[in-house]
């Protein structure tokens, strides 16, 4: 028998949401009961790929930020998405210490975060149309 549980939620590209997700996120995932160190990991990526949607996504508005859940058998999925402005090359974008926010001190290191805090990261965007990021850990 699978076990399997799913949340959907959307909130204002506003940085003060990115704790609402995270929280949000992790409280979802006590019911598999994770160590503090996955729980910890997962809060870091969700931070990581909201902020992205606040600070790159919608740069000089406000969106929507989309956040799906799935915790089926011992895998948790985070699917994180928004309708913003994409990523014209998604390689690029994913290579430590590169940002396109040249007005602020951002390291740019959201995805490589991500990618050392969680078993799996894909990206997927198009330009004007936005960008989803996939996100699994296992919890067993």
């Amino acid at each position: 028998m699978q076990n399997e549980n799913y949340f959907k939620i959307s909130f204002p590209s506003r940085s003060v949401n990115e704790a609402f997700a995270r929280m949000t996120v992790s409280a979802f995932c006590m019911q598999f009961d994770p160590t503090i160190e996955q729980l910890n990991d997962i809060k870091t990526a969700v931070s990581e790929a909201v902020t992205n949607c606040v600070v790159h996504a919608y740069p000089d508005t406000t969106g929507v930020v989309y956040i799906t859940a799935r915790l089926k058998n011992d895998t948790l999925t985070i699917t994180i998405k928004d309708n913003g402005i994409g990523i014209a090359d998604i390689s690029q974008a994913m290579q430590p210490m590169f940002t396109t926010d040249i007005k602020s001190e951002r390291a740019g290191l959201g995805f490589a975060v991500m990618l050392s805090f969680m078993d799996k990261v894909k990206v997927y965007s198009k330009q004007n149309k936005g960008t989803r990021v996939v996100m699994t850990k296992k919890l067993g």
